[in-house]
């Protein structure tokens, strides 16, 4: 899932497709992909136990309140755990056979978890594929079958000092790479900043920064069948990642949390991607009407960005399926979805909630709105942790300029392979 470090949240991944048509299909091996049983009609009932994380775990309850108006015979008991510790937590219950009803889950966990067989398949007929955002459902789906909903999503574009755009003549938002590379170098040399675009070099998390110029670039990072981290198209990519520190328009230093929004309104900084969050951050210190957002640019591939957030899991030990769904589904209506994002400014999954004038009315977060549209996640898999960590050590040898993009990519490769699914 996603989220600013500040506020303890992992990020991660998300696509969309209804859970009717995810909960069954075939796998790689062609056999027939488990299918969820079905829930019964009417309302809900009994005791329903969620565990969420973060600021979600602790504001859940609103929506908790208002799911028992309408089932008045159903009680829902939210603990709110923290993120630094919600990963254990969760394993444990698995391996204690002590599980809630529902837990909230980051993206790039489910694969792990639904491996240990514990997460209940989503039940067909329940909640409709095309519902949501495609990108965001497919890290609830693993082996063709489907153990998570998408509840909140996320996704990365630009953000970029105005008057310093302004001054260097960028007067749009750069359409592929080449004009993107070139507004940067604009914003420094005429612009006034001492970085034309900050990436983050390396470290934790670079990944979800340098894998979208992979997915623009008609590169991925795993076909199927083998890891594909050494792909031309991703060499390619890292050697563009590269270039941005060799000609001096990134540092090659990772800023701390909190350097970055100040460094972009005083122009230091004349761009960084980052996600629907830094609207507010960079609102409260004052800069409202100071920046404006891009969406990311293509390479030769399409304009893919990142796509995170979190979803909803029900496991398969829960004394209450039925009402536990119900209340997932509940979670996944348009006007809930609203009501959420009005609550802690998480984005919907469900793409009908994009119509309401809440967010359809804000410029800023329509093109945050379209970008979901062309948003990607890494692969589904339990070692998808394992990998990425590879990947943001070497990312920091290609940005440092120790290591070359080929001899980067055949690293990340090596490792992940002897890494390996985890199937």
């Amino acid at each position: 899932m996603t989220r600013p470090t500040r506020r303890h949240v992992l990020l991660a991944a998300v696509t969309a497709v209804a859970l009717a048509a995810s909960a069954c299909g075939r796998d790689s091996g062609g056999e027939e992909a488990e299918q969820g049983e079905k829930v019964a009609q009417g309302k809900a009932s009994g005791n329903i136990t969620v565990w969420a994380m973060g600021t979600e775990g602790e504001q859940l309850s609103v929506l908790a309140d208002d799911f028992m108006k309408e089932n008045p015979d159903a009680k829902v008991s939210v603990t709110a755990v923290p993120w630094d510790g919600a990963h254990s937590k969760i394993s444990a219950a698995i391996a204690g056979q002590e599980t809630p009803d529902i837990t909230m889950l980051g993206t790039t966990w489910v694969g792990e978890f639904a491996k240990t067989g514990a997460l209940d398949v989503v039940p067909p007929d329940f909640v409709k594929e095309d519902d949501f955002f495609p990108g965001a459902w497919e890290t609830g789906i693993v082996d063709d079958t489907s153990y998570s909903v998408p509840w909140y999503v996320e996704t990365r574009a630009l953000f970029v000092n105005k008057a310093v755009a302004q001054k260097a003549g960028v007067t749009e938002a750069p359409k592929d790479w080449d004009a993107l590379k070139q507004a940067a170098k604009d914003m420094k040399a005429k612009g006034g900043a001492k970085q034309g675009l900050y990436l983050q070099p390396g470290q934790t998390g670079a990944w979800q920064s340098v894998m979208p110029f992979v997915w623009q670039n008609g590169g991925d990072i795993w076909d199927g069948k083998e890891f594909t981290l050494d792909s031309p198209e991703a060499v390619e990519a890292y050697e563009f990642y590269q270039s941005f520190y060799q000609e001096g328009l990134s540092t090659k230093d990772r800023l701390d949390d909190g350097e970055q929004e100040p460094k972009l309104l005083s122009g230091e900084i004349a761009a960084f991607v980052s996600g629907p969050w830094h609207i507010g951050l960079l609102d409260e210190l004052g800069g409202k009407d100071k920046y404006e957002v891009w969406p990311m640019p293509s390479g030769p591939g399409d304009a893919t960005s990142f796509i995170g957030g979190s979803n909803m899991s029900v496991f398969k030990s829960s004394k209450n399926r039925d009402a536990a769904w119900k209340f997932v589904s509940y979670l996944m209506r348009p006007e809930v979805q609203v009501k959420w994002y009005e609550t802690v400014k998480d984005l919907p999954a469900v793409q009908a909630a994009w119509e309401d004038e809440t967010l359809s009315g804000d410029e800023l977060l329509k093109i945050f709105g379209d970008q979901l549209e062309k948003a990607k996640a890494p692969p589904a898999i339990p070692t998808w942790e394992q990998i990425a960590a590879g990947v943001d050590t070497e990312l920091e040898k290609v940005a440092k300029g120790t290591a070359s993009a080929a001899d980067a990519a055949k690293a990340m490769q090596a490792q992940a392979t002897s890494i390996g699914t985890g199937g």
